[in-house]
């Protein structure tokens, strides 16, 4: 490959994306630059689009929709002149994932309280239990808690 170009499998490992999830990303036109090929016909990556595609992926973790990373791509694609653009999309999607975070902190609050009680319980019977799975038997569908 040489020393300014990454294949596939390299950039697949740096980014955690499969290579099928890559060849999704460039069909879908979520890369800001078309792949390079080399003589072979095979796919050259740049540090600049491991860069792009790291962001791209924290982007999808956070929940941002394929769709509005591909807008946010091809706003990038235009060059300068777009910027509030950019930061309009960018500051709603913070916006969504304040409140999934909010959400999940109060789901979080929830879950230690229960933990809680059940220690209590745990330590009124005399076993000094830790926070580990239930025995199979308790994880079967229909078995919902009622406290």
């Amino acid at each position: 490959m040489g020393t300014t170009g990454l294949s596939i499998g390299q950039v697949a490992e740096r980014t955690g994306l499969s290579v099928h999830a890559l060849r999704f990303y460039e069909r879908e036109g979520i890369l800001a630059n078309p792949v390079r090929r080399d003589p072979g016909g095979r796919r050259v990556y740049g540090e600049d689009d491991v860069e792009w595609l790291t962001l791209c992926v924290i982007l999808r973790a956070s929940g941002m929709p394929l769709p509005a990373i591909r807008q946010y791509t091809e706003m990038v694609r235009r060059g300068d002149g777009n910027e509030e653009e950019r930061l309009a999309l960018l500051c709603l999607h913070r916006e969504r994932v304040t409140a999934q975070i909010d959400q999940l902190s109060r789901c979080l609050d929830l879950i230690n309280h229960k933990v809680g009680v059940y220690e209590d319980i745990v330590d009124r019977g005399g076993a000094g239990h830790e926070c580990v799975a239930p025995p199979s038997s308790e994880n079967r569908p229909g078995r919902a808690e009622r406290s």
